[in-house]
Protein backbone atom coordinates (compact mmCIF):
# COMPACT_ATOMS: atom_id res chain seq x y z
CA UNK A 1 0.00 0.00 0.00
CA UNK A 2 1.05 3.60 -0.41
CA UNK A 3 0.69 6.75 1.63
CA UNK A 4 -0.91 9.66 -0.19
CA UNK A 5 -1.98 13.05 1.08
CA UNK A 6 -4.92 15.16 -0.01
CA UNK A 7 -3.20 16.21 -3.22
CA UNK A 8 -2.45 12.57 -3.90
CA UNK A 9 -6.18 11.85 -3.73
CA UNK A 10 -6.87 14.61 -6.21
CA UNK A 11 -4.16 13.23 -8.49
CA UNK A 12 -5.71 9.78 -8.21
CA UNK A 13 -9.03 11.31 -9.30
CA UNK A 14 -7.38 12.88 -12.36
CA UNK A 15 -5.72 9.59 -13.28
CA UNK A 16 -9.04 7.82 -12.82
CA UNK A 17 -10.69 10.11 -15.36
CA UNK A 18 -7.94 9.24 -17.83
CA UNK A 19 -8.58 5.54 -17.22
CA UNK A 20 -12.31 6.01 -17.77
CA UNK A 21 -11.67 7.78 -21.04
CA UNK A 22 -9.68 4.80 -22.32
CA UNK A 23 -12.32 2.26 -21.31
CA UNK A 24 -9.95 0.34 -19.01
CA UNK A 25 -10.97 -0.83 -15.59
CA UNK A 26 -10.53 1.93 -12.96
CA UNK A 27 -8.03 1.19 -10.22
CA UNK A 28 -9.60 0.98 -6.79
CA UNK A 29 -8.06 3.54 -4.46
CA UNK A 30 -6.05 2.20 -1.52
CA UNK A 31 -5.03 4.66 1.17
CA UNK A 32 -2.86 3.60 4.10
CA UNK A 33 -3.69 5.87 7.03
CA UNK A 34 -2.44 3.57 9.74
CA UNK A 35 -5.93 3.53 11.24
CA UNK A 36 -6.82 -0.09 10.57
CA UNK A 37 -6.26 -1.00 14.23
CA UNK A 38 -8.21 1.98 15.53
CA UNK A 39 -7.17 5.57 16.19
CA UNK A 40 -3.41 6.01 16.18
CA UNK A 41 -1.16 8.92 17.11
CA UNK A 42 -3.03 11.13 14.65
CA UNK A 43 -6.40 9.82 15.77
CA UNK A 44 -8.69 9.06 12.83
CA UNK A 45 -7.31 11.90 10.71
CA UNK A 46 -6.93 11.18 7.00
CA UNK A 47 -8.73 9.69 4.02
CA UNK A 48 -10.58 6.38 4.29
CA UNK A 49 -12.09 4.36 1.44
CA UNK A 50 -14.78 1.71 1.27
CA UNK A 51 -16.54 -0.35 -1.41
CA UNK A 52 -19.69 -2.33 -2.05
CA UNK A 53 -20.25 -4.19 -5.30
CA UNK A 54 -22.70 -6.15 -7.38
CA UNK A 55 -22.66 -9.88 -6.76
CA UNK A 56 -20.93 -9.74 -3.38
CA UNK A 57 -23.75 -11.76 -1.80
CA UNK A 58 -23.05 -14.44 -4.44
CA UNK A 59 -19.32 -14.42 -3.59
CA UNK A 60 -18.31 -12.34 -6.62
CA UNK A 61 -14.95 -10.66 -5.91
CA UNK A 62 -14.64 -6.88 -6.15
CA UNK A 63 -12.16 -7.12 -9.03
CA UNK A 64 -14.68 -9.20 -11.01
CA UNK A 65 -17.70 -6.96 -10.43
CA UNK A 66 -19.29 -5.00 -13.28
CA UNK A 67 -20.50 -2.28 -10.93
CA UNK A 68 -19.45 -0.99 -7.54
CA UNK A 69 -19.85 1.96 -5.19
CA UNK A 70 -16.84 3.80 -3.79
CA UNK A 71 -17.00 6.00 -0.67
CA UNK A 72 -14.13 8.30 0.30
CA UNK A 73 -14.24 10.05 3.68
CA UNK A 74 -11.81 12.59 5.11
CA UNK A 75 -11.91 12.58 8.90
CA UNK A 76 -10.22 14.69 11.53
CA UNK A 77 -8.50 13.15 14.55
CA UNK A 78 -11.83 12.83 16.39
CA UNK A 79 -13.57 11.12 13.42
CA UNK A 80 -15.59 14.18 12.42
CA UNK A 81 -16.38 13.95 8.71
CA UNK A 82 -14.71 16.86 6.90
CA UNK A 83 -15.27 15.68 3.32
CA UNK A 84 -17.31 12.90 1.75
CA UNK A 85 -17.55 11.57 -1.78
CA UNK A 86 -19.55 8.66 -3.18
CA UNK A 87 -19.46 7.37 -6.75
CA UNK A 88 -21.26 4.53 -8.53
CA UNK A 89 -19.06 2.90 -11.19
CA UNK A 90 -20.49 0.57 -13.81
CA UNK A 91 -19.34 -1.05 -17.03
CA UNK A 92 -21.48 -0.04 -20.01
CA UNK A 93 -20.84 -1.50 -23.48
CA UNK A 94 -17.37 -2.53 -22.34
CA UNK A 95 -16.44 0.91 -20.95
CA UNK A 96 -16.31 2.08 -17.35
CA UNK A 97 -18.32 5.14 -16.41
CA UNK A 98 -20.21 6.50 -13.42
CA UNK A 99 -23.94 6.75 -12.97
CA UNK A 100 -23.38 10.37 -12.04
CA UNK A 101 -22.00 11.18 -15.49
CA UNK A 102 -25.39 12.51 -16.63
CA UNK A 103 -24.55 12.74 -20.34
CA UNK A 104 -27.20 11.57 -22.80
CA UNK A 105 -27.89 11.48 -26.53
CA UNK A 106 -31.51 12.21 -27.43
CA UNK A 107 -33.22 11.93 -30.81
CA UNK A 108 -36.93 12.35 -31.58
CA UNK A 109 -39.06 10.91 -34.38
CA UNK A 110 -42.23 12.99 -34.52
CA UNK A 111 -43.85 10.56 -36.97
CA UNK A 112 -44.22 7.94 -34.21
CA UNK A 113 -47.39 7.74 -32.14
CA UNK A 114 -46.37 6.31 -28.75
CA UNK A 115 -47.91 3.05 -27.52
CA UNK A 116 -47.66 1.39 -24.11
CA UNK A 117 -45.04 -1.19 -23.26
CA UNK A 118 -46.16 -4.31 -21.43
CA UNK A 119 -45.74 -5.11 -17.74
CA UNK A 120 -44.34 -8.17 -16.01
CA UNK A 121 -41.83 -10.81 -17.04
CA UNK A 122 -43.01 -10.91 -20.66
CA UNK A 123 -42.03 -7.30 -21.25
CA UNK A 124 -42.37 -5.89 -24.77
CA UNK A 125 -41.34 -2.32 -25.47
CA UNK A 126 -44.00 -0.02 -26.89
CA UNK A 127 -43.60 2.40 -29.79
CA UNK A 128 -41.51 5.39 -28.70
CA UNK A 129 -40.80 8.79 -30.22
CA UNK A 130 -37.49 8.92 -28.37
CA UNK A 131 -34.10 7.30 -28.88
CA UNK A 132 -32.15 7.98 -25.68
CA UNK A 133 -28.66 6.67 -24.92
CA UNK A 134 -27.30 7.29 -21.43
CA UNK A 135 -25.55 5.41 -18.64
CA UNK A 136 -28.61 5.57 -16.41
CA UNK A 137 -31.91 7.36 -17.13
CA UNK A 138 -33.15 7.76 -13.55
CA UNK A 139 -34.96 11.12 -13.13
CA UNK A 140 -34.40 12.00 -16.79
CA UNK A 141 -36.77 14.15 -18.81
CA UNK A 142 -36.51 15.12 -22.48
CA UNK A 143 -38.46 17.41 -24.79
CA UNK A 144 -38.49 18.68 -28.38
CA UNK A 145 -40.77 20.85 -30.54
CA UNK A 146 -41.18 20.27 -34.28
CA UNK A 147 -41.52 23.06 -36.84
CA UNK A 148 -45.31 22.68 -37.01
CA UNK A 149 -45.62 23.08 -33.23
CA UNK A 150 -45.90 19.39 -32.33
CA UNK A 151 -44.40 18.76 -28.89
CA UNK A 152 -42.76 15.50 -27.83
CA UNK A 153 -42.04 15.11 -24.11
CA UNK A 154 -40.77 12.22 -22.01
CA UNK A 155 -40.40 11.74 -18.25
CA UNK A 156 -38.82 8.68 -16.62
CA UNK A 157 -41.32 8.10 -13.81
CA UNK A 158 -39.35 6.97 -10.71
CA UNK A 159 -41.86 4.58 -9.12
CA UNK A 160 -42.69 2.40 -12.14
CA UNK A 161 -39.34 3.15 -13.85
CA UNK A 162 -41.15 3.47 -17.15
CA UNK A 163 -40.57 6.29 -19.62
CA UNK A 164 -43.87 8.14 -20.03
CA UNK A 165 -44.29 10.00 -23.32
CA UNK A 166 -46.61 12.83 -24.29
CA UNK A 167 -47.30 13.99 -27.84
CA UNK A 168 -49.17 17.27 -28.26
CA UNK A 169 -50.26 18.10 -31.84
CA UNK A 170 -50.57 21.59 -33.35
CA UNK A 171 -53.53 23.45 -31.89
CA UNK A 172 -53.47 21.55 -28.60
CA UNK A 173 -54.94 23.41 -25.62
CA UNK A 174 -51.91 23.91 -23.38
CA UNK A 175 -54.13 25.52 -20.78
CA UNK A 176 -55.43 22.04 -19.93
CA UNK A 177 -54.43 20.71 -16.51
CA UNK A 178 -51.67 18.25 -15.73
CA UNK A 179 -54.26 16.02 -14.02
CA UNK A 180 -55.63 15.23 -17.50
CA UNK A 181 -52.33 13.54 -18.44
CA UNK A 182 -53.51 10.05 -17.52
CA UNK A 183 -52.87 6.73 -19.21
CA UNK A 184 -56.53 6.24 -20.11
CA UNK A 185 -56.69 9.71 -21.68
CA UNK A 186 -54.09 8.64 -24.22
CA UNK A 187 -52.01 11.73 -23.39
CA UNK A 188 -49.39 10.04 -21.17
CA UNK A 189 -48.08 6.69 -22.43
CA UNK A 190 -45.62 4.37 -20.58
CA UNK A 191 -43.63 3.24 -23.61
CA UNK A 192 -40.34 1.94 -22.25
CA UNK A 193 -39.19 0.16 -19.09
CA UNK A 194 -35.88 1.79 -18.21
CA UNK A 195 -34.86 -0.69 -15.47
CA UNK A 196 -36.21 -3.45 -13.26
CA UNK A 197 -36.84 -3.51 -9.52
CA UNK A 198 -39.58 -0.87 -9.57
CA UNK A 199 -41.21 0.23 -6.33
CA UNK A 200 -44.60 0.38 -8.04
CA UNK A 201 -45.28 -2.67 -10.23
CA UNK A 202 -49.00 -2.95 -11.07
CA UNK A 203 -50.31 -6.12 -12.69
CA UNK A 204 -52.04 -3.99 -15.30
CA UNK A 205 -51.87 -0.37 -16.41
CA UNK A 206 -55.59 -0.25 -15.62
CA UNK A 207 -54.67 -0.12 -11.92
CA UNK A 208 -53.26 3.41 -12.32
CA UNK A 209 -54.87 4.40 -15.62
CA UNK A 210 -56.89 7.21 -14.04
CA UNK A 211 -53.94 8.74 -12.17
CA UNK A 212 -51.42 11.23 -13.52
CA UNK A 213 -47.64 11.27 -13.20
CA UNK A 214 -47.62 13.41 -10.09
CA UNK A 215 -50.04 11.34 -8.00
CA UNK A 216 -49.34 7.65 -8.63
CA UNK A 217 -48.29 7.21 -4.99
CA UNK A 218 -47.24 9.12 -1.88
CA UNK A 219 -43.63 8.82 -3.08
CA UNK A 220 -44.55 10.71 -6.26
CA UNK A 221 -43.43 13.77 -4.31
CA UNK A 222 -39.90 13.04 -5.54
CA UNK A 223 -40.92 14.61 -8.86
CA UNK A 224 -42.16 17.95 -7.59
CA UNK A 225 -40.73 18.75 -4.15
CA UNK A 226 -37.58 20.30 -5.61
CA UNK A 227 -35.75 20.77 -8.88
CA UNK A 228 -37.21 21.70 -12.26
CA UNK A 229 -40.71 20.42 -11.42
CA UNK A 230 -40.89 22.17 -8.04
CA UNK A 231 -44.45 23.39 -7.54
CA UNK A 232 -45.86 21.48 -10.52
CA UNK A 233 -48.95 19.42 -9.68
CA UNK A 234 -52.28 18.22 -10.95
CA UNK A 235 -53.75 21.74 -11.08
CA UNK A 236 -50.80 23.17 -13.01
CA UNK A 237 -51.29 23.74 -16.72
CA UNK A 238 -49.57 21.59 -19.31
CA UNK A 239 -47.91 24.77 -20.56
CA UNK A 240 -46.38 25.29 -17.10
CA UNK A 241 -45.09 21.71 -17.15
CA UNK A 242 -43.53 22.15 -20.59
CA UNK A 243 -42.02 25.52 -19.65
CA UNK A 244 -40.37 23.81 -16.68
CA UNK A 245 -38.84 21.40 -19.21
CA UNK A 246 -37.46 24.29 -21.26
CA UNK A 247 -40.16 24.88 -23.90
CA UNK A 248 -40.79 28.50 -24.88
CA UNK A 249 -44.13 29.84 -26.15
CA UNK A 250 -44.94 32.66 -28.56
CA UNK A 251 -48.55 33.84 -28.93
CA UNK A 252 -49.62 30.74 -27.05
CA UNK A 253 -47.82 28.34 -29.41
CA UNK A 254 -44.69 26.34 -28.56
CA UNK A 255 -41.53 27.52 -30.31
CA UNK A 256 -39.46 25.06 -32.33
CA UNK A 257 -36.87 23.38 -30.12
CA UNK A 258 -34.13 20.83 -30.72
CA UNK A 259 -34.17 17.79 -28.41
CA UNK A 260 -32.92 18.60 -24.92
CA UNK A 261 -32.84 16.77 -21.62
CA UNK A 262 -32.27 17.21 -17.91
CA UNK A 263 -32.88 15.57 -14.54
CA UNK A 264 -35.69 16.40 -12.14
CA UNK A 265 -35.78 16.24 -8.35
CA UNK A 266 -32.33 16.20 -6.82
CA UNK A 267 -30.84 15.91 -10.30
CA UNK A 268 -30.46 12.19 -10.96
CA UNK A 269 -27.67 10.11 -9.47
CA UNK A 270 -25.31 13.06 -9.16
CA UNK A 271 -27.87 14.93 -7.09
CA UNK A 272 -28.63 11.91 -4.91
CA UNK A 273 -25.00 11.21 -4.08
CA UNK A 274 -24.26 14.89 -3.51
CA UNK A 275 -27.14 14.89 -1.02
CA UNK A 276 -25.57 11.94 0.81
CA UNK A 277 -22.26 13.82 0.97
CA UNK A 278 -23.96 16.94 2.35
CA UNK A 279 -25.70 14.81 4.96
CA UNK A 280 -22.41 13.25 6.10
CA UNK A 281 -20.20 16.33 6.33
CA UNK A 282 -20.16 17.70 9.87
CA UNK A 283 -21.27 14.45 11.51
CA UNK A 284 -19.10 12.17 13.61
CA UNK A 285 -18.35 8.81 12.00
CA UNK A 286 -18.18 7.05 15.38
CA UNK A 287 -21.78 8.08 16.05
CA UNK A 288 -23.04 7.42 12.51
CA UNK A 289 -21.93 3.85 11.81
CA UNK A 290 -24.52 3.16 9.09
CA UNK A 291 -26.60 5.07 6.56
CA UNK A 292 -29.53 2.79 7.39
CA UNK A 293 -31.42 2.39 10.65
CA UNK A 294 -31.46 -1.39 10.99
CA UNK A 295 -33.50 -1.43 14.21
CA UNK A 296 -37.00 -2.02 12.70
CA UNK A 297 -37.88 -5.70 13.03
CA UNK A 298 -38.84 -6.06 9.37
CA UNK A 299 -35.29 -5.02 8.43
CA UNK A 300 -33.54 -7.08 11.10
CA UNK A 301 -35.42 -10.18 9.97
CA UNK A 302 -34.13 -9.66 6.43
CA UNK A 303 -30.46 -9.97 7.51
CA UNK A 304 -29.16 -13.53 7.31
CA UNK A 305 -26.37 -15.22 9.28
CA UNK A 306 -23.77 -13.92 6.79
CA UNK A 307 -24.90 -10.33 7.46
CA UNK A 308 -26.47 -10.14 3.99
CA UNK A 309 -29.58 -8.03 3.68
CA UNK A 310 -32.49 -8.95 1.41
CA UNK A 311 -31.22 -12.40 0.35
CA UNK A 312 -33.05 -14.88 2.59
CA UNK A 313 -36.20 -12.96 3.43
CA UNK A 314 -38.93 -14.53 5.61
CA UNK A 315 -42.56 -13.50 5.44
CA UNK A 316 -43.15 -10.06 6.90
CA UNK A 317 -39.60 -8.84 6.32
CA UNK A 318 -38.49 -6.39 3.64
CA UNK A 319 -36.16 -6.83 0.68
CA UNK A 320 -35.20 -3.22 0.23
CA UNK A 321 -34.53 -0.02 2.16
CA UNK A 322 -36.32 2.56 0.05
CA UNK A 323 -36.20 5.29 2.67
CA UNK A 324 -33.52 6.44 5.05
CA UNK A 325 -32.54 9.11 7.52
CA UNK A 326 -30.61 10.97 4.82
CA UNK A 327 -32.32 14.31 4.28
CA UNK A 328 -33.48 14.80 0.73
CA UNK A 329 -32.82 11.29 -0.53
CA UNK A 330 -35.96 10.20 -2.35
CA UNK A 331 -37.37 6.94 -1.07
CA UNK A 332 -38.17 5.57 -4.49
CA UNK A 333 -34.90 6.43 -6.18
CA UNK A 334 -32.05 5.17 -4.01
CA UNK A 335 -31.70 1.66 -2.60
CA UNK A 336 -29.75 2.84 0.43
CA UNK A 337 -28.51 -0.50 1.78
CA UNK A 338 -25.78 -0.82 -0.87
CA UNK A 339 -24.62 2.78 -0.33
CA UNK A 340 -24.53 2.05 3.39
CA UNK A 341 -22.25 -0.96 2.82
CA UNK A 342 -19.73 1.19 0.97
CA UNK A 343 -19.88 3.81 3.73
CA UNK A 344 -19.39 1.17 6.44
CA UNK A 345 -16.35 -0.23 4.64
CA UNK A 346 -14.77 3.24 4.81
CA UNK A 347 -15.34 3.10 8.58
CA UNK A 348 -13.64 -0.31 8.64
CA UNK A 349 -10.70 1.27 6.82
CA UNK A 350 -10.63 3.97 9.52
CA UNK A 351 -10.68 1.41 12.33
CA UNK A 352 -14.04 2.63 13.67
CA UNK A 353 -15.93 -0.63 13.11
CA UNK A 354 -14.94 -4.18 12.17
CA UNK A 355 -15.67 -5.99 8.92
CA UNK A 356 -17.97 -8.32 10.85
CA UNK A 357 -20.15 -5.28 11.65
CA UNK A 358 -20.78 -4.49 7.97
CA UNK A 359 -24.26 -5.25 6.63
CA UNK A 360 -23.93 -6.36 3.01
CA UNK A 361 -26.71 -4.47 1.26
CA UNK A 362 -28.84 -5.57 -1.65
CA UNK A 363 -27.03 -4.35 -4.74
Amino acid sequence: MKNINRYGVLLAGVLLLVVLATGCEPERIVIDTGAAEGAGAAGYAGYHVGYSWAGEARDVALEDANSYIETILRLDEDANILEARMRYFQRVDGFWSTRQAGNAQVQVDFSVNPTAGTLGSEYVRGDSMFSIYTVNPMSLYAVAVDGDGTVAAAIVEPLTRYQFEMKFPPGFDFGARVNTLTINSGLSIPTTRTSGGAFLAPDSWDAIAGDHLFNFHFYSHVLYEQGVFAGIGGNSTIRQLLEAMGVEFSDGRPVRKAPSYGYFGLGGWEGNYNAIARYLVGRNARDLTSLVDWSPERRQNAINERNQFGVDVPSGATRTVQNSSVDGIAGATVRMSRESTSYQRALVDAGIIEEEDVIIGRF
